[in-house]
């Protein structure tokens, strides 16, 4: 590919590296790509990682070993997350949000990749150095998109949970559970080769009332003989306080929501205790 100048290979490797978070590269691939010394490559995912950090932008973590590279972690600054979830709190509190059925309106913010890519970012914060779950899963529909980014800075794949029954997945699993907000009868589906026994998932979802729907999906994935690694949501309401989950994580609490006057007052979550 010819000679480099250390500042576009600099910005090659940024770009590789922020491109496809968790994925381990050698210092090999660097080298063979840029036709240099992997002391070189290592020199520079060391500016690389320095000019990360200092900026809030993630780290690159190095793996020693035969078989260890560099690989880079999307790990935003704890006063990053903070203004992001201030400035979301601003965003739900304002008028106009809430629908009927104490329903609040999130759609353009969940469906703004630039909104849906930070709050993935915060969501994996806990897994993406210890504990890495094996996937993400959801159920549909709202929470696809930040369950997908959430996927995305972790470098595994997304599971969704179908609440009709549709053929082209093939054979399916399907199970029932209560909605914890309306307390009707509901249906989820995955189709069986979605998840092999012994695998650990992360539940992630947009919106918690009571937590049916979550405790639904671990009892589907206790059907595949999968694992819980953790639940992380965007939005939980404040009440009830008893939810039929025991631990989440939450960025944004909702603590009041006035159906008459249209008005709901949102708070930081409990996010904090995870990071």
């Amino acid at each position: 590919m010819g000679k480099y100048k250390r500042a576009d290979r600099i910005a090659v490797i940024s770009m590789t590296l922020c491109n496809d978070p968790c994925k381990l590269y050698s210092l090999g691939f660097f080298a063979e790509m840029f036709d240099t010394a992997k002391s070189t490559i290592s020199e520079d995912i060391e500016i690389v990682g320095s000019a990360l950090a200092q900026n809030g932008g993630g780290t690159i973590v190095t793996v020693t070993g035969a078989a260890g590279g560099v690989k880079y972690l999307p790990i935003p600054g704890r006063a990053q997350v903070d203004a992001f979830v201030n400035k979301l709190c601003g965003e739900i509190s304002q008028r106009g949000r809430l629908m009927v059925g104490d329903y609040v309106y999130t759609v353009d913010l969940l469906e703004d990749p630039r909104y849906a890519a930070r709050i993935g970012e915060i969501l994996a914060l806990p897994y993406n150095r210890s504990n890495m779950p094996d996937f993400v899963i959801t159920i549909e529909t709202k929470g696809i998109p930040v369950a997908l980014m959430t996927a995305r800075a972790l470098g595994v794949p997304l599971i969704v949970c179908r609440r009709g029954i549709k053929p082209l997945y093939g054979s399916l699993i399907t199970t029932n559970y209560i909605s914890g907000s309306t307390k009707e009868i509901e249906t989820m589906s995955l189709p069986k080769r979605a998840i092999r026994s012994g695998q650990r998932g992360l539940i992630i979802d947009d919106y918690m009332r009571a937590g049916g729907s979550i405790r639904g999906i671990k009892e589907m994935m206790a059907e595949f003989g999968a694992m819980v690694v953790g639940v992380g949501v965007v939005m939980a309401t404040a009440e009830p306080k008893e939810k039929m989950i025991d631990e989440y994580m939450s960025l944004v609490t909702l603590d009041e929501i006035d159906e008459e006057n249209g008005l709901i007052k949102a708070s930081n979550g409990n996010y904090g205790d995870y990071l």
